[in-house]
C-alpha cells in the first residue's frame, strides 16, 4: 500500500482534503448553534420583558394583580414556546400558574410527553410600581431546545452532513484526476529513460499539458537526450574519420612494402623517403590523437600563472617570425597599450595560440597578411584575436571547426598535412581555462578568431 509516488498524492490529498472539511464543519456547525442558541435567549428575555412590563402596567392601573389580560400572555406562552410564569404578590402569595397547563396538556394528549430526564431552567424577576417591588415573577422554561427548534437544528445538521459528504466525494474525485494529471508527466519522463537505456536515442517527451515543474524536468530531458544523440553522432563520425585517416597511410605503406617484397620496387633512397613520409603521418596523427586525449581529460590540470599579453605576443612574434618570412605572409603583431594581466598555464596558452597561428599560416596565400592582437572589451576577460586574409569557410562549417577531423573543405587538411584535431584541442583546452572562442569568417576574405581567458577566478 503507497507504494507509487500516485497512491501516496492521492492519500495525502484526500486526508488533508477530509481534515480540512472536518475542521470547517465542525465550527461551522458549532458556530450555528450557539449563535442560535443566543438568538433563542435573546428573543425569551424579550418575551419576558414584554410579560413584566404588561404586568406592571396592569398593577399601576388596577392596583392589585387582575387575570386579564395579564393570563391570557401568560397562556398564550404556556401554549406555544413551553414558556411557564409563576406570579408571586410582595407577602409570597401566588396569584397566577401557568406551568400547570402542561400537565393538563399532557393528560388530554395534546402535547408529547416530557422526555425523561429533561432539564427545566427557572429565573426570578422583581416587580416594581413607583420604584416599589409589588410582587415578583418566576419565568420556568426548558433547557435546550424544544420542538421547531429542535426540528430546525436537526435540518440544518442534515445539510451540514450532506454538504461534507458531498465536498468529500468531491475532494476524492478531484484528488485522483489531480494526482493522475501530476503522475502522468512523470510516467512519460519514466518512460522516455527506460526507452533511452534501450538506446532510442530520438525519444522525446512532449511537453503539452505538463505541469511548470515536470515540464522543466522533460526540457531537461530533452536537452539530455539531443546531447547524448548528438555524442553518439559525434562518436561514429569520430571512427568513421580515424578509421579513414590510418585507412589511407596503412594502404599505401602496405602497397610499397609488398613492392619491395616481391621485387617490383627496388628500395631506393627517394622511394623509402615515401614510404617513410606515410608512417610519419601515422606517428602525427597519434601524436595529436594523444593530445587531445590528454586535454580532453577532465582531471587536466592547469599550472596557472600570472601572464602578461603584451609579453606572450612578443614570445609569439619569435617563434613564428621564420615560418611566416619562409612562406612569404606577413605577421602583425597589435602591442596592448597598457599592460594586461590574466591567469593562465604558459604551456598550455602557448599550444592553444600556436595551433591558431598555425592554421592561420596553412590557409593564408603568400602576400596576405596575419594580424594578433590583444582585446579588452569583454569586462573580466583579456582577448588574443588572431586575423587572417585566407581562404575563409562558409558560415555553416563554423559551429563544427571544433569536431575531431571536421573539415569543410574535404581535401584542403591533406594538402597541407593536417589531421583535424588541432582546433578540437584548442576547444578543450580553452574549456579547461573556462575561456570562450569567438570565431568570425568569410569565403576568400578570411578568418576572425578570439579566445577570451578570465583574469581570474
Amino acid at each position: 500500500m503507497l507504494q507509487t509516488l500516485r497512491s501516496k498524492i492521492l492519500f495525502y490529498l484526500v486526508l488533508i482534503s477530509m481534515i480540512g472539511i472536518l475542521i470547517v464543519s465542525f465550527f461551522i456547525q458549532y458556530g450555528f448553534e450557539e449563535s442560535f442558541s443566543s438568538y433563542l435567549d435573546r428573543n425569551r428575555e424579550k418575551k419576558i420583558d414584554r410579560i413584566i412590563t404588561e404586568i406592571e402596567k396592569d398593577y399601576k392601573k388596577n392596583g392589585h394583580f387582575t387575570s386579564n389580560p395579564v393570563f391570557g400572555l401568560l397562556h398564550e406562552h404556556a401554549m406555544t414556546d413551553q414558556l411557564y410564569f409563576q406570579l408571586y404578590d410582595r407577602l409570597g402569595q401566588m396569584q397566577m400558574d401557568s406551568s400547570n397547563i402542561r400537565g393538563m396538556l399532557n393528560s388530554l394528549g395534546l402535547t408529547e410527553p416530557a422526555p425523561a430526564g429533561e432539564e427545566w431552567h427557572s429565573k426570578s424577576y422583581l416587580l416594581k410600581v413607583d420604584n416599589k417591588i409589588v410582587g415578583k415573577l418566576v419565568a420556568i422554561y426548558p433547557k435546550g431546545l424544544i420542538d421547531d427548534e429542535y426540528t430546525f437544528i436537526q435540518t440544518i445538521q442534515l445539510y451540514i452532513y450532506a454538504a461534507v459528504c458531498l465536498t468529500i466525494v468531491l475532494a476524492i474525485i478531484f484528488s485522483m484526476l489531480f494526482s493522475k494529471k501530476l503522475t502522468f508527466g512523470l510516467k512519460k519522463l519514466s518512460f522516455a529513460a527506460g526507452e533511452l537505456q534501450q538506446h532510442n536515442l530520438n525519444i522525446r517527451i512532449p511537453l503539452s499539458g505538463l505541469p511548470t515543474e515536470v515540464k522543466q524536468l522533460a526540457i531537461s530531458f530533452n536537452n539530455l537526450a539531443e546531447s547524448l544523440a548528438r555524442e553518439e553522432m559525434l562518436r561514429k563520425h569520430f571512427t568513421g574519420d580515424l578509421a579513414h585517416e590510418l585507412r589511407t597511410p596503412l594502404a599505401t605503406l602496405r602497397s610499397q612494402i609488398e613492392a619491395f617484397q616481391d621485387g617490383i620496387w627496388e628500395p631506393t633512397p627517394k622511394r623509402l623517403e615515401t614510404t617513410h613520409e606515410e608512417l610519419m603521418r601515422l606517428v602525427r596523427l597519434v601524436n595529436e590523437l594523444e593530445k587531445l586525449l590528454a586535454a580532453e581529460n577532465p582531471q587536466i590540470k592547469l599550472e596557472k600563472i600570472e601572464l602578461d599579453a603584451g609579453s606572450v605576443l612578443a614570445a609569439l612574434w619569435e617563434m613564428f617570425m621564420p615560418l611566416f618570412k619562409e612562406k612569404g605572409v606577413h605577421l602583425h603583431i597589435g602591442e596592448p597599450a597598457q599592460e594586461e594581466l590574466f591567469e593562465a598555464d604558459k604551456d598550455r596558452l602557448m599550444q592553444i595560440l600556436s595551433n591558431i597561428l598555425n592554421n592561420a599560416l596553412k590557409y593564408t596565400p603568400e602576400g596576405k597578411n596575419v594580424t594578433i592582437s590583444v582585446q579588452t572589451e569583454k569586462e573580466g576577460y583579456v582577448g588574443f584575436q588572431i586575423q587572417d586574409e585566407g581562404s575563409g569557410m562558409a558560415e555553416d562549417d563554423i559551429p563544427h571547426i571544433f569536431e575531431r577531423f571536421y573539415r569543410g573543405d574535404k581535401s584542403r587538411d591533406r594538402k597541407t598535412g593536417g589531421v583535424g584535431i588541432g582546433l578540437s584541442i584548442v576547444k578543450a583546452l580553452m574549456d579547461a581555462h573556462k575561456g570562450v572562442i569567438k570565431v568570425k569568417s568569410r569565403i576568400n576574405k578570411g578568418t576572425s578568431v578570439t579566445l577570451w581567458f578570465p583574469k581570474d577566478e
